[in-house]
């Protein structure tokens, strides 16, 4: 357990890191590399360990003032899917393809609620947000595929694995 805590901390402290690397689009900013953490988390942890890393990278990201509040459906309803689709078939693409449907469909939609009654704009539309969610985890997906196929191929990823269960 405290591996697995230790490396949940980690995760997070990258997530919130990569922040200061996003890109505004359409009121939200598109941080990629908390898609990776996503990722990486449902690869290690699993889905619930993901979530838990999602929420506390938001938390942190909106009290530091580098984050919206639209990380949150973005960032937590990613890292249901993939860890949820990665726990069932332990493919690699797969999960890199539920983290994209899950932040661009689904935050994007969970983010229209949060933008009309917690931020208090009046947005466009309920599907204005998948688009720029969907740019932010399709770039951070691939930044995660093409990491973790590297740390199978070195045979690391399994080792990674091991440690934290």
């Amino acid at each position: 357990m405290t591996k697995k805590l230790a490396l949940a901390g980690l995760l997070a402290a990258v997530a919130v890191t990569g922040s200061f690397f996003s890109i505004p689009v359409a009121g939200s900013k598109c941080a990629p590399v908390q898609h990776m953490v996503n990722v990486l988390a449902a690869v290690l942890l699993g889905p619930w360990w993901g979530v838990g890393i999602a929420f506390c990278a938001s938390l942190l990201r909106n009290l530091l003032g580098i984050g919206s509040m639209m990380a949150f459906p973005g960032s937590m309803a990613g890292a249901l899917c993939c860890g949820m689709i990665y726990g069932w078939t332990r493919k690699l693409f797969g999960t890199c393809l539920a983290e994209t449907a899950g932040t661009s469909v689904l935050g994007g939609l969970l983010a229209y609620p949060v933008a009309k009654f917690l931020m208090g704009t009046e947005p466009a539309g309920v599907f204005l947000y998948m688009v720029p969610f969907f740019i932010s985890t399709a770039a951070g997906s691939i930044l995660a595929f093409a990491l973790l196929t590297v740390l199978e191929r070195g045979g690391i990823l399994k080792e990674f694995q091991e440690v934290s269960r």
